[in-house]
């Protein structure tokens, strides 16, 4: 019997704790990333953003981002994508890649608060977003490549 309520009174504290973050990526879906420059990998931890919600909330409101950190936007197929920094506190950079994790456009140093429309110019899979001045500091351009497990061919 004990056991029975030490698994009722667990599932009941988890539900709390998603009532009260209902839109947080989960600690699964935070995962490993690696921007490819040439021959060289940088690693980064990411929150996934894969459903509405989490695509719509994004990093609103984040006074920070650490600089090996960032958001993956994973979208149900190819897209053209426009997106804004309206109640984003913090400058990113955006880029925009294929289903491969190919960087096909790149939007540096956005502007916090702003409603101007930033396009992804081509169909997209996925967003990454990470803080302002990575993609000058790693020199990262268009044809560099993202590793994720969610970005493969076939998917």
């Amino acid at each position: 019997m004990t056991h029975t309520i030490k698994i009722i009174t667990g599932a009941i504290l988890v539900l709390g704790l998603l009532a009260v973050v209902p839109f947080a990526a989960s600690a699964e879906d935070s995962a490993r990333l690696i921007l490819h420059r040439g021959d060289t990998g940088h690693v980064f931890t990411v929150e996934v953003a894969d459903t509405p919600e989490a695509r719509a909330s994004g990093l609103m409101f984040r006074k920070e981002l650490a600089e090996d950190a960032g958001m993956l936007f994973i979208y149900p197929g190819k897209q053209k994508i426009s997106m804004w920094m309206k109640n984003t506190l913090i400058s990113l950079d955006m880029l925009f890649l294929d289903r491969d994790g190919t960087i096909l456009h790149i939007s540096e140093r956005t502007t916090p608060l702003s409603t101007q429309v930033i396009s992804s110019r081509f169909r997209v899979k996925a967003v990454l977003e990470v803080v302002a001045g990575t993609v000058a500091r790693l020199g990262l351009r268009a044809g560099d490549r993202v590793e994720h497990n969610r970005l493969a061919p076939g998917r």
